[in-house]
């Protein structure tokens, strides 16, 4: 088969790579993309950082095995922070896209802002966010927090509510008011945005990696020629647990606006 006709995996660790899936179809509507949430074994941020990498690595050779996809797209802000050079390592020269938070583009908007970051507990402990935060944060006030709580409101499908504004209004009075951005380091939160972005108020922007991933994605499919050369368009949906609603609820958060 011409490798340009095999699907684009998209791995995340549960529901919130479906996130990115949207931007990713917007921007290769053509496309193949094969979605695989691990959510048998989600949440991942509680997880040592081994534990993810390994099922990360697992779970991408059994797609492979049967998909013998031509790309991968992490869509997992703590997967790619564990496991994406080795993935890189063990695929090339195949494109694997990873995500990050994205504190640059919140930097090089509110230059010596007051940015909060959002993520889970392995994508801030790592040295990749260190590294990320010490490049690019110069002159601006970052503050980070640990979030495992919000990934669980949206594996539950309660995606806003009392549950979710009282948590994320006490979220926010532990920072000063007025924050410049607020990004949104995992992949599971732009899900609960529209509750966070009232909270917040008008002039604090909320900001996530989904859109240049996706950029980045058909960046690298074109400068290896692998860009699907007749539409198609297909969306596989699967998942490594065994309750068939888990399927069900990704495809209606993937509907959702």
């Amino acid at each position: 088969m011409d490798p340009a006709l095999r699907p684009i995996v998209v791995f995340d660790s549960g529901y919130g790579g479906l996130s990115v899936l949207k931007e990713l179809t917007r921007e290769l509507p053509g496309e193949d993309f094969v979605f695989f949430g691990d959510s048998a074994n989600a949440p991942y941020g509680p997880r040592t950082t081994e534990q993810i990498r390994r099922l990360t690595m697992d779970n991408l050779a059994a797609l492979d095995r049967e998909f013998s996809f031509k790309a991968a797209v992490i869509a997992c802000n703590t997967a790619t922070s564990a496991a994406i050079e080795d993935l890189r390592a063990r695929y090339a020269p195949r494109p694997i896209i990873g995500i990050e938070p994205a504190l640059k583009l919140a930097a090089d908007r509110h230059p010596g802002g007051r940015i909060l970051v959002l993520a889970t507990q392995t994508t801030l402990r790592e040295e990749k966010f260190a590294q990320l935060a010490a490049h690019v944060g110069r002159g601006c006030t970052v503050y980070t927090r640990a979030c495992p709580e919000l990934v669980e409101f949206v594996e539950r499908m309660e995606l806003d509510g009392p549950r979710v504004e009282a948590y994320l209004a006490d979220l926010l009075a532990a920072y000063p008011a007025g924050l410049d951005a607020i990004v949104l380091g995992c992949t599971h939160f732009p899900f609960v945005a529209p509750t966070l972005a009232r909270l917040a108020g008008p002039d604090t922007e909320l900001l996530d990696g989904a859109a240049g991933t996706a950029r980045q994605t058909r960046r690298r499919l074109f400068e290896q020629g692998l860009l699907r050369p007749t539409p198609s368009g297909r969306l596989i949906f699967r998942s490594s647990s065994a309750d068939p609603q888990v399927l069900a609820r990704a495809r209606t958060l993937f509907e959702t606006p």
